[in-house]
Parts: C-alpha cells; structure tokens; sequence
C-alpha cells in the first residue's frame, strides 16, 4: 500500500489584549482542519499571548521561535493573517524570511494563500486590512480612556505584582504575585530558558491571573 507523504507545517497562533475574538482554541481547532484537508502534519505549536498584531517581530518570542523552526519545503501556518502580523511592514519582514529559508506561510482560512502574483496581492491586502483595524481599535481605545481620565478614574493595566488600593486608584503590592515575580527572576538567573521557567512555576503553583500557566512572552517581559 503507498503510503502519503505529508507536508511539514509549524503552527503559530497569537492573542492580544485588545483582540480576543479568534481565542488559541479556535486558532487550533481552524489549523487542525486546514492541515486535515491540506494534507500537511503540524509538526510544532507556537502560542503569542498579550501581544499586539503591530508589535516588532523581534519582541514576539513565539513567533521567533517558529521562523526559527521554519526549514526548506515546510509551511508556517496561521488561522488567518492578521494572527501573523497587523502590520504591512512587519508581514513583509516575515514573509522575507520564510521565503528565504524556501519555505511558505498558509492561513487557514485559505485568504491569500497560493503562489504567484495574484496570492502576493491579496496577501498584502489583508495584511493592509489587518492594520487598519489595529488602527481603529487603539483609536477607539484613546477615546475611551481619555473619557476616564476626564472622571478622574484610573487609567491603564494593572502591573503585574500589584493591584488597586481601597481608594480604587492608587496601587499597592500584591504579595502572591510579588512571590511569583521574585521566584521567575530566581529562576532565570540560575540560567533556565523560559520553557523551563514556566513549568517550575506551574509546578510550584505560581500562575498568572487566569490561574494558567506563564506564556514564555509574557515571561520575558516579566522576568527581565
């Protein structure tokens, strides 16, 4: 009996904080489809969370460790385009280095994909359409906390490791999370990768606020 030959693939999904309509859930079950039908094999996941679309591909560490897992003949998929980038020039960037390494990007949702001029056109319109909406979305985020700071009211994210005072507006430490922060700066320091960091700290109990596991993104921000 012959036996098919499939296509390696390198999956990367991303959420936002401003964006959580397509959650990793659904990015994975989309991609688990599209390779079912495409005939390719997911080889590795790689999971951005808290990062924005237009963020730098240098401080989006899941997507580094993707290209980085991209080899010749194999295929970065996402579920749609705007997971990879919401930025034309970012997309460009990426897009360079897959091609460089003689390899190709796939949404899911089958947008853009193909070769040839055409696919290189609409490709670049959605990335277009992705940052248009990234554009209006911090537009309408500007407008919303401009009207809070009008009513006096607190502005802005908690930092992690504190939360807000009985007065609702001044912060003061949060001392579970201050334990968490000192224990992955503790780790980091003895030299383990973010990997590792995240699953002593999910073994020790220390997790972030939605009592999950520590993504190795926000790791880096955190246990610099």
């Amino acid at each position: 009996m012959t036996k098919t030959t499939t296509t390696p693939a390198i999956a990367y999904l991303r959420v936002s904080t401003e964006d959580q309509h397509l959650g990793p859930e659904a990015q994975r079950r989309d991609i688990e489809a599209w390779a079912t039908r495409t005939n390719h094999d997911v080889v590795v996941w790689h999971e951005d969370h808290g990062v924005s679309g237009t963020a730098p591909v240098d401080k989006r560490p899941a997507l580094l460790d993707a290209l980085e897992d991209v080899v010749a003949g194999s295929t970065l998929v996402v579920a749609k385009r705007d997971r990879l980038s919401r930025s034309v020039l970012n997309a460009a960037i990426i897009e360079s280095i897959v091609k460089g390494k003689d390899a190709s990007i796939e949404s899911a949702d089958g947008a853009g994909n193909g070769e040839g001029p055409e696919a290189a056109f609409f490709s670049t319109i959605f990335y277009a359409l992705g940052e248009l909406e990234a554009a209006r979305t911090a537009g309408r985020t500007r407008a919303a906390l401009a009207v809070k700071k009008a009513r006096g009211e607190r502005v802005g994210t908690i930092p992690f490791g504190f939360r807000l005072g009985e007065d609702g507006t001044n912060l003061v430490k949060d001392v579970a999370e201050q334990a968490s922060l000192a224990r992955m700066k503790e780790l980091r320091a003895e030299g383990l990768s973010l990997a590792s960091v995240a699953k002593n700290l999910a073994s020790e109990g220390h997790l972030n606020r939605k009592g999950k596991p520590f993504s190795k993104s926000t790791l880096s921000r955190l246990a610099a």
